[in-house]
C-alpha cells in the first residue's frame, strides 16, 4: 500500500513542461489563421504521435501502451496519479531522457537513489520519493497513455499524470523537524526575505551537504546563538533574530535537507530557526566551510571571455528572484564557469549566489536594485578567492554594455483584448480540483494578454495565469462551481514568463480575468424535441445506411461478434416495427466488415458497396447489396462478394469512400489489418487499366490518427480531405496535393488534438444553395487529443477554395468524442451520441454524452447551437445517426466494450423540434425520378398544411452511409424552383461538381419548417457506369 502523506521534497527549479517561444500576432476570437494552429500556445511531446490505438484479436481492445508484467526485482504498478508542476507527487530525486527514457530505467534509477517510490511522466520525465505528496491522488488508468521515449510499447503516463512504481520495500520514517540538537532548541518555522532583508544575516556554506547538525555545528563553532536552515541546503547565523522574521506554521518548512531526507531544511523563504541554549559558545569569528572563511574575495575584472565584464552586486529576492532562469547547483561553480554556461545557452547576463549557484538571463526583473559590493562577499564554490555573491546577494557579469533591470511587476489592468476585465487573485486547487479545466505550460511567452487572447479563441470566457508558466481558461461559472475565492492581491507575486513587467499568479494563485459580456449563445428552445425507444435490435451495428427501398441495413462485426450466431449482416422494415420478427430479414456477408467503409453507387440499383474490413482476407473486401422490395414485404437481395474475383489492391481497415465526380469510387487509407501498418494510399473501383495504388505521404506521416479520413467533392472537381488535424485538396486524376489547407484548430491547450479516428469527431459539409455561386463550407465537430485525452467541445468549419481559406471555431455547448453527425432536410445538422472523456476504440471512453444539438449554419457564427433533449441510452464507439424518409433519426448501436456500458441493440429514434410542432407534414407526389443536370421535373399535388404553398423550401438530401461518426457521401443542397398552383417545378444542380451523381432523398418544407416524407431520386446518371460492373462470377451488376 502507498503512504499519502502531505510532506513535500521541494526541488529549487520547477520542473516545466517546453512552452512555444511563438509571438507572433495574437488571434480573433472566432477565426483563426494557420498560426493559431502550427504554433497554437501549448506545449505537447510529439513523441505521443507514436501511440496506436486499435483492436487487437485476444483482448477486443484498441492497441495501447502497456505496463511491463516482469518489472525488476519487487517493483509492482501502483496505477496513475495526478501530478502537478508547482507541487510534485513524487519530489525527491529526478532526471530526464528525452530519447531513451522506460520504465525499467526509472525504476533502477530510484532504487539506486534509495527511493521506495518511482513514477514516470510526459514520456521522459523520472521522479522518486518515499511518499505520496501534496494530496496526489489515484485518476484513471487511460490517463496515463503517452509511451515511453525510450519504448513506444511501454506507457510513461501523461502531461499532469504519472505512472507510480512502489519497489516494496519499506518506507523510512517521514521526514521531522529535528526538536534539538545537543544544547540547540528549534524555535520552529520563521519567515526570511521580509522586504528583501535576512531573518538571519550571516550565510555560511557549508563543508558537507545540509543538515540539521551540520548547520548548528558550524554556527556553534563562529560563536553565534541562533543558526537556521533553508531552501534545503542553505545555512545561516546570527546574534539575534532580525529584520522582521517571525514565527509561520510548521508546514511552511517542507523541504527536506540536502544531506538528510528525514530532517526538514527550511523551505523557500523559511528558515527550521535553532536556538543555542547553552552558556559556553566561543567568541564570535567567520564561519568556517567554503565560500569565505577569513579570506577577502572579490570580483573578476579581467580574464573573462569576449565583452564579458563585472556589472555589480545586486539585491536578490527583494521583490522576487532577479533572473529568469537558474542552473542546477555545482560545488565547482566559478565566476568563468558560470559565465561559460549562460553563454553556452546564447544568454547575455549571468549571475551567481551563495558560492554555488549560477543565474542566467538577457534582463533583471523583479525590481532588482544595486547592493554594495562588499555584501557578495561569499568566495565561489569552486574558487573562494572569487565572490560568488552571498545570501540573496548576486554577483552581476553581462556580456552587452547595457544590463536592462525591469521594475516590480504589477497586475495588467489596462490595454487588455476584447472584453477581457481583470478580476482579482484567486485561490486555486481547492479540495484538488483545479479552478478553470484547460491548463495550458507557457515556459516562455505566458502573459495576460497570450493567455486570454487564446481563452477567448476557443469560446472561453475566464482565463486565469498561475505560477508565472501557466495559463488556463474556462468558464466564469466555473470559478464558484469549483470552490474558488479571493485571495489577498499580494498572494500573486510571480511575474509572467513572457512579460516581466506584469504578473501571472503564484502557486495556487490565479491572476483571473474575465469576460465582460457573451462569448458564446447557446440557445434552449421550448420545443427540444424527444427520444424514443423504437424497435428492439437483433445486434450491435457498426454501419447503418438507409436504402432506395427505405428499409435500413446494418451490418456488424461478423467473425469477431459477440454472437456465435450472426450473420454479419440485417435488414430492418421500418413499416413493420411493431412486429418484431417480421421487421428483422436476415443477411449474410462472407467476410469481416468490421471497421469497413461504405457509400451508395449512383447506378441505377443505387447499390451499396462496402469496402475493407478487419484482418486478413477481410481487408481487401469488395461487397456489393444491391436494395429491392418496398415496405411491409420482404426483401430477397442479399450481399454478394467473391474475393477470389474482386478485391482491393491493398487491405485496409479503417478506410473512407467516395463517389467522386466521374462516377467512381474512391477508397482511401486505413491500415493493413487489425493493429497493423498503416495503408497511406489510395485506390480506385473500378480499377482504370494501367492504375494501381497510390501512395499519400501524408497519410504514412500522420498515422495513426488519420483513418476513416474525411472526404467531399467540391464545386471545382476537386476533392476535400482531412485528417487527423490537417487538411488538404487533391486533383481528381492525378491525387496530387493541389492545396494544403491551414492545419485544423484543436484543443485550447493542445494543438495536436485531432479529429478522425481514433480522436473521432464527425464532418459534413454546409447546405449548397442555388444558384450555387457561394463556396462551399466544411464543418468538423468533436474530437480528442494523442497522450491523455482531452475531448474537444468545439466545432471548426472552413471554405477550402476560398483565396487565404481560414478556419471558424465554434464553441460547442458540451465536450464530444465519437460524435455523428446528421443533415437535416431543413439545412440544420443535428450532433449526437458520443462521449465527454476518452478516445474511440473499445474500453477507452466514458462519460456518455447523452444530449442532442442543433447547429443552424443560417444563423451568426457563435450563436448557431441549440441544446436539445437528452436520451437514456449510451451511445460510444460504433454508435450512428441516421435520416429516415419521414424526417425522423434512427439512432443505433454502441459496442464500447467498457465496463458499466452494455452492448447496446435498442434502436430509438429522434423526433426533431420540427416534427413536434403539432403540423401534419406536407405532401407532394412525384413521378419521374432520374434526372440530369441543369433539368427541370415536377412535383405535383403539393399540399402543406402551415402557410402556404408560395412559402415552401425544397431540399436534396444525399444518400449516405453512416459508420464510426463518417456519414460518408453526405451533401445537402437546396436547388432552384418555383410553384404555379400545386405544382412546383425543380431544376436539378448545374454540374457533377456541384452534386456529384447519386441518389437524393427529396423533401419539401412548410413555412414552419416541417419536412415532408421523401421520395428517392437519382441525379447525374452512372457516368462511371458502374451499374455494368463487376461482370464476374458472384455479383449481379444492375445495368444502366
Amino acid at each position: 500500500m502507498l503512504d499519502f502523506k502531505n510532506y513535500t521534497y521541494s526541488t529549487r527549479t520547477p520542473v516545466a513542461f517546453l512552452g512555444s517561444n511563438f509571438s507572433g500576432p495574437m488571434f480573433t476570437m472566432r477565426s483563426l489563421s494557420v498560426f493559431a494552429l502550427a504554433l497554437a500556445l501549448t506545449s505537447v511531446h510529439l513523441s505521443s504521435a507514436s501511440t496506436h490505438i486499435h483492436s487487437n484479436v485476444d483482448g477486443r481492445r484498441h492497441r495501447r501502451q502497456t505496463i511491463p508484467t516482469n518489472l525488476p526485482g519487487n517493483w509492482t504498478s501502483e496505477g496513475c496519479f495526478t501530478d502537478n508542476v508547482g507541487a510534485r507527487t513524487l519530489s525527491g530525486a529526478t532526471f530526464a531522457n528525452g530519447t531513451g527514457m522506460t520504465i525499467e530505467q526509472c525504476l533502477n534509477f530510484c532504487d539506486a537513489n534509495n527511493f521506495v517510490l518511482a513514477g514516470v511522466e510526459f514520456g521522459d520525465e523520472c521522479y522518486c520519493d518515499n511518499f505520496i505528496e501534496n494530496n496526489a491522488s489515484t485518476t484513471a488508468a487511460t490517463d496515463c497513455n503517452m509511451p515511453c521515449a525510450g519504448n513506444a510499447k511501454e506507457v510513461c503516463g501523461a502531461a499532469n499524470r504519472l505512472n507510480v512504481f512502489n519497489s516494496g520495500k519499506t518506507p523510512p520514517p517521514p521526514p521531522v523537524t529535528v526538536p534539538s540538537v545537543g544544547n540547540w532548541t528549534s524555535l520552529g518555522c520563521y519567515s526570511d526575505g521580509v522586504n528583501g532583508q535576512r531573518t538571519l544575516t550571516v550565510g555560511v556554506n557549508l563543508v558537507n551537504p545540509a543538515t540539521v547538525e551540520e548547520c548548528t555545528a558550524t554556527c556553534f563553532a563562529a560563536g553565534y546563538q541562533y543558526a537556521g536552515t533553508e531552501f534545503a541546503d542553505q545555512c545561516f547565523c546570527d546574534t539575534a533574530i532580525t529584520n522582521g522574521g517571525v514565527p509561520t506554521p510548521i508546514t511552511d518548512c517542507n523541504m527536506v535537507c540536502a544531506g538528510n531526507s528525514s530532517e526538514f531544511c527550511g523551505g523557500p523563504n523559511r528558515l527550521n530557526m535553532y536556538n543555542y541554549t547553552g552558556d559556553n559558545l566561543p567568541p564570535i569569528s567567520a564561519p568556517g566551510g567554503g565560500g569565505g572563511g577569513d579570506a577577502p574575495v572579490f570580483p573578476v575584472t579581467s580574464g573573462l571571455p569576449g565583452s564579458w565584464k563585472y556589472v555589480s552586486c545586486y539585491v536578490d529576492n527583494a521583490f522576487g528572484r532577479i533572473f529568469e532562469f537558474e542552473q542546477p547547483d555545482n560545488a565547482n561553480t566559478t565566476v568563468e564557469e558560470c559565465i561559460s554556461v549562460c553563454s553556452g545557452q546564447n544568454f547575455t547576463v549571468a549571475g551567481m549566489e551563495f558560492s554555488d549557484q549560477c543565474f542566467c538571463g538577457d534582463r533583471l526583473v523583479n525590481g532588482a536594485v544595486v547592493a554594495d559590493d562588499s555584501t557578495c562577499n561569499m568566495g565561489c564554490a569552486g574558487n573562494a578567492t572569487e565572490a560568488c555573491g552571498g545570501p540573496n546577494r548576486l554577483s552581476v557579469y553581462s556580456s552587452s554594455a547595457n544590463v536592462t533591470a525591469l521594475p516590480v511587476p504589477t497586475v495588467q489592468t489596462t490595454n487588455l483584448t476584447g472584453n477581457w476585465t481583470y478580476a482579482g487573485c484567486y485561490t486555486d486547487n481547492a479540495a484538488g480540483t483545479r479552478t478553470l479545466p484547460w491548463e495550458l505550460q507557457l515556459t516562455l511567452n505566458n502573459s495576460a494578454e497570450t493567455c486570454t487572447s487564446q481563452c477567448a479563441a476557443f469560446g472561453y470566457s475566464a482565463a486565469g495565469m498561475e505560477f508565472g508558466i501557466q495559463c488556463f481558461c474556462g468558464d466564469i461559472s466555473d470559478i464558484a462551481a469549483n470552490g474558488a475565492t479571493l485571495a489577498p492581491e499580494s498572494d500573486c507575486n510571480t511575474q509572467c514568463s513572457g512579460d516581466p513587467i506584469h504578473l501571472c499568479g503564484s502557486g495556487n494563485r490565479l491572476q483571473m480575468y474575465t469576460w465582460n459580456g457573451a462569448l458564446n449563445v447557446w440557445h434552449t428552445p421550448e420545443n427540444t424535441g424527444y427520444y424514443e425507444f423504437f424497435v428492439p435490435g437483433v445486434v450491435v451495428p457498426l454501419i447503418a445506411t438507409l436504402g432506395v427501398n427505405n428499409k435500413v441495413t446494418f451490418l456488424e462485426k461478423h467473425g469477431t461478434s459477440e454472437f456465435d450466431n450472426s450473420t454479419g449482416a440485417y435488414e430492418l422494415d421500418l413499416s413493420l416495427v411493431s412486429n418484431f420478427s417480421a421487421a428483422w430479414r436476415t443477411m449474410h456477408v462472407q467476410t469481416d466488415v468490421f471497421c469497413s467503409g461504405s457509400v451508395i453507387l449512383p447506378d441505377i440499383g443505387a447499390r451499396q458497396i462496402n469496402v475493407g474490413g478487419w484482418s486478413l482476407d477481410s481487408t481487401f473486401g469488395v461487397r456489393l447489396y444491391t436494395p429491392n422490395g418496398v415496405p411491409g414485404i420482404n426483401s430477397t437481395n442479399d450481399w454478394e462478394e467473391n474475393g477470389d474475383e474482386l478485391h482491393l489492391l491493398a487491405g485496409r481497415w479503417y478506410p473512407s469512400a467516395l463517389v467522386l465526380s466521374n462516377g467512381s469510387i474512391l477508397v482511401m487509407g486505413g491500415e493493413t489489418g487489425s493493429n497493423a501498418s498503416p495503408q497511406p494510399s489510395l485506390e480506385l473501383l473500378p480499377l482504370p487499366e494501367g492504375s494501381g495504388v497510390v501512395p499519400l505521404d501524408f497519410l504514412e506521416r500522420t498515422d495513426p490518427w488519420n483513418l476513416y479520413p474525411f472526404l467531399t467533392m467540391l464545386p471545382s472537381g476537386r476533392i476535400f480531405v482531412g485528417y487527423y488535424n490537417e487538411a488538404r485538396i487533391l486533383d481528381p486524376v492525378t491525387f496530387d496535393t493541389v492545396q494544403t489547407l491551414p492545419n485544423i484548430p484543436g484543443a485550447v491547450n493542445n494543438f495536436l488534438a485531432g479529429r478522425t479516428y481514433p480522436l473521432e469527431g464527425s464532418m459534413i459539409p454546409f447546405p449548397q444553395y442555388a444558384p450555387y455561386t457561394d463556396p462551399l463550407r466544411i464543418l468538423i465537430c468533436g474530437g480528442s487529443t494523442p497522450g491523455p485525452a482531452q475531448v474537444i467541445d468545439n466545432c471548426v468549419s472552413i471554405e477550402p477554395e476560398t483565396e487565404n481559406a481560414t478556419w471558424t471555431l465554434e464553441r460547442m455547448p458540451s465536450r464530444r468524442v465519437m460524435s455523428c453527425m446528421v443533415p437535416l432536410p431543413d439545412g440544420t445538422m443535428m450532433i449526437m451520441n458520443g462521449a465527454m472523456e476518452g478516445v474511440a476504440g473499445f474500453g477507452l471512453a466514458s462519460d456518455p454524452n447523452f444530449n442532442a444539438v442543433l447547429y443552424d449554419p443560417t444563423q451568426p457564427v457563435g450563436q448557431r447551437f441549440s441544446i436539445l433533449n437528452n436520451t437514456i441510452v449510451a451511445r460510444l464507439y460504433h454508435s450512428e445517426a441516421t435520416l429516415l424518409p419521414d424526417g425522423r433519426i434512427l439512432v443505433s448501436g454502441s459496442d464500447p466494450q467498457t465496463p458499466g456500458f452494455p452492448e447496446e441493440m435498442r434502436i430509438e429514434v429522434y423526433v426533431p423540434p420540427y416534427l413536434n410542432q403539432g403540423i401534419r407534414q406536407p405532401e407532394y407526389n412525384i413521378s419521374e425520378t432520374d434526372f440530369g443536370y441543369g433539368q427541370t421535373f415536377q412535383i405535383t399535388n403539393v399540399q402543406v398544411f402551415h402557410g402556404s404553398i408560395a412559402n415552401i423550401k425544397v431540399s436534396l438530401i444525399a444518400a449516405t452511409s453512416s459508420t464510426h461518426g463518417n456519414a460518408m457521401g453526405a451533401r445537402t443542397i437546396f436547388p432552384e424552383f418555383s410553384c404555379s398552383g400545386t405544382t412546383c417545378t425543380i431544376t436539378t444542380p448545374p454540374n457533377a461538381f456541384v452534386s456529384p451523381p447519386g441518389w437524393w432523398q427529396l423533401f419539401i418544407l412548410d413555412d414552419a419548417g416541417t419536412p415532408s416524407h421523401s421520395s428517392w431520386l437519382r441525379i447525374g446518371g452512372d457516368p462511371g457506369q458502374l451499374g455494368n460492373w463487376p461482370n464476374l462470377p458472384g455479383f449481379t451488376p444492375p445495368g444502366l
